[in-house]
């Protein structure tokens, strides 16, 4: 998280919503979406994904991805509504916490 920035959504004095972003030549990336509980199903992922595809588009970049865990099999149906295409997999970083085998599934997206 040293290379990019959070984008995030107010609420007040509260946070609605929070996306991190970085930059990687002509390809951005995105993670880490957060929606307050309270607040989900009322379109705020959607906006804040469009939010971090802008910032990746004006910062350059021609190419955006994410990748999830493939233990979270509802999340590749709901990024490919917003066009998002299974581009590969890459290994969990820390398999010792993780109780389960696991890997990533990276998703990507022409800006």
């Amino acid at each position: 998280m040293k290379h990019g920035r959070f984008l995030v959504l107010p609420d007040g004095e509260a946070l609605a919503g929070s996306v991190y972003v970085e930059m990687h030549g002509t390809v951005g990336y995105f993670g880490l979406l957060w929606i307050d509980p309270a607040r989900q199903k009322q379109g705020l992922g959607a906006r804040l994904i469009r939010i971090a595809e802008g910032a990746c588009r004006d910062a350059g970049c021609a190419e955006i991805e994410l990748a999830v865990v493939n233990l979270r099999t509802e999340l590749p149906p709901y990024y490919q509504k917003f066009g998002y295409e299974e581009h590969g997999t890459r290994p969990f970083p820390d398999t010792e916490r993780s109780t389960l085998p696991c890997h990533f599934v990276v998703m990507r997206k022409s800006l």
